[in-house]
């Protein structure tokens, strides 16, 4: 998998961009807010249709214009391939070979990639709704029916809430048969959600665990849990889930009126890092962090190239810097001759590496982008 050529339209600080890339390392070198994070959001956002720093589309758009365009062009196992997004005020669109995509999870897979950048060391020490969204985003790239569960579970958890809330404030009068049915429909969504967690997870862990070994000297063992506010574990079907799930749901029915909201869920739960069985999260260095974050980012590699058959483009956003020799040279000796992959630095003193000696080099200065000879 690799992106030959990028264009955009009025896109963040960018009126118009066109660059064609080669099938290896390319860096962008300038100062801070020149617009080189922008170029790699934009490459995030051609595959996952969203931004990994914002959840509003408008910011996207040039200032006082009416949409933004990012298109891309891209090889894959199936042959070439055209993307396009186009954000306005009306919403977002998708196309996928110009033909428009009515729903994102048609869509979002054409395109895999990986993206490690300073803020996902949050990860590890962040709160649980980054990992939540580190699960559903790299599972949507892999397993398009997770997307469809987890956007029926988001949908039907709305309702419920909306229904809890009336409850609560005593504009409606509980009703148990609507209980019933929107517990049922949201526990058939959930279940599902949970057991695809758990089943990723225990993957993930697979490749993430010799990989922090290696990084490590072998003095460290990572594993990860999935902790989920439902009494479920790994080796429960979706179907056992279901029954647990409901019956937690029995048990809390008048804490949840109470409150006006669920209180349980795949919404609610979070995964936690383990260093040789010490949670790093509360217990760990800042370089266990570190390590452990690095270590799921070149596993969630291996895993989109294990289940798709091909490895993902790659997007370090300003990382390397933040990352000790050791680190960094693990890092470009795992990805070497093997992924796609785009660099954003302020300077590439100090990072001592053949692969990044034979780079295509980009300079961005204030929103111009010129390929250095």
């Amino acid at each position: 998998m690799h992106i030959n050529e990028l264009k955009l339209t009025d896109y963040r600080n960018y009126t118009k961009l066109h660059l064609t890339f080669e099938n290896r390392v390319n860096v962008f070198l300038g100062e801070n807010a020149q617009g080189k994070t922008n170029v790699m959001e934009a490459i995030y956002v051609l595959a996952m249709a969203r931004s990994h720093r914002t959840a509003k589309d408008r910011e996207l758009i040039r200032w006082d214009q009416p949409f933004a365009r990012v298109e891309g062009a891209v090889t894959n196992r199936n042959g070439a391939m055209k993307l396009e997004m186009i954000f306005s005020g009306r919403g977002k669109k998708v196309k996928l070979n110009a033909l428009e995509r009515k729903r994102l999870s048609d869509y979002i897979g054409a395109c895999t990639i990986v993206m490690f950048a300073p803020e996902d060391l949050a990860l590890v020490k962040g709160s649980p709704q980054i990992r939540r969204r580190f699960l559903d985003m790299e599972m949507g790239q892999i397993f398009t029916i997770y997307l469809y569960y987890l956007s029926q579970y988001y949908k039907l958890l709305k309702q419920r809430n909306t229904w809890l809330k009336q409850l609560q404030q005593k504009s409606s009068s509980f009703d148990e048969g609507m209980w019933h049915v929107l517990t049922e429909q949201l526990v058939e969504a959930g279940a599902e959600v949970i057991q695809r967690r758990f089943s990723f997870l225990n993957k993930l862990e697979a490749w993430a665990t010799p990989i922090h070994s290696a990084i490590s000297r072998d003095k460290e063992t990572l594993t990860l849990h999935y902790e989920s506010t439902v009494k479920a574990d790994d080796e429960m079907s979706v179907d056992v889930i279901k029954q647990v799930f409901f019956e937690q749901f029995q048990q809390v029915m008048e804490q949840e009126i109470r409150r006006g909201t669920t209180i349980i869920g795949p919404h609610r739960d979070d995964v936690a890092f383990f260093v040789n069985d010490r949670n790093v999260q509360t217990y760990g260095s800042q370089g266990q962090q570190r390590t452990a974050a690095l270590s799921v980012k070149l596993a969630e590699i291996e895993l989109i190239h294990e289940k798709t058959g091909e490895y993902p483009i790659l997007l370090l956003d300003d990382v390397l810097s933040e990352l000790d020799d050791h680190r960094q040279t693990h890092l470009l000796n795992s990805i070497q001759g093997k992924v796609q992959t785009f660099v954003t630095t302020t300077s590439v003193e100090g990072i001592h590496h053949e692969m990044l000696e034979k780079a295509s080099t980009y300079l961005v200065n204030d929103g111009v982008i010129e390929q250095q000879e």
